[in-house]
């Protein structure tokens, strides 16, 4: 069977990470999210791709780990988050609590759906999101 084709990083998404471990945030994100690793150099950086989003793991000794010049650090735990959809947010979220994840709130409704807050190893929010019957024509 032949490999399928790598993604074109120039039609990708990217978006960086702060992470304090490498190797837990590549686990995380393979393990329960799907996600497939690039490239992978722990300590200091890894690259995972879901689709045409690529997520750049930078651990504290990697470049985009540097203090500021003000001495201000990057870290990780932020509120930003990359967002992803699922088609039943019970059935995912009883899935991924069996499997240890850890959430910061519990599932939420809105107009436009309903979403919840997953949280990786180092404390960075990824959204899980299922859009209402009216934004999704094909439930």
């Amino acid at each position: 069977m032949a490999d399928a084709p790598k993604p074109d990083p120039h039609s990708m998404v990217n978006v960086r990470y702060m992470v304090d471990d490498v190797a837990a945030a590549v686990e995380f994100y393979t393990k329960f999210l799907g996600f497939e690793v690039l490239t992978n150099f722990p300590p200091a950086f890894a690259d995972v791709a879901r689709g045409n989003l690529r997520l750049l793991i930078s651990g504290p000794t990697s470049s985009a780990g540097r203090p500021m010049p003000d001495g201000a650090k990057p870290g990780p735990g932020g509120w930003n988050r990359i967002h992803l959809l699922v088609d039943d947010i019970e059935a995912e979220v009883a899935r991924l609590r069996e499997a240890g994840a850890t959430f910061r709130n519990e599932i939420l409704s809105g107009p436009g759906g309903k979403q919840v807050l997953l949280q990786d190893p180092s404390g960075n929010v990824v959204e899980l999101f299922q859009p209402a019957a009216a934004f999704n024509p094909a439930r």
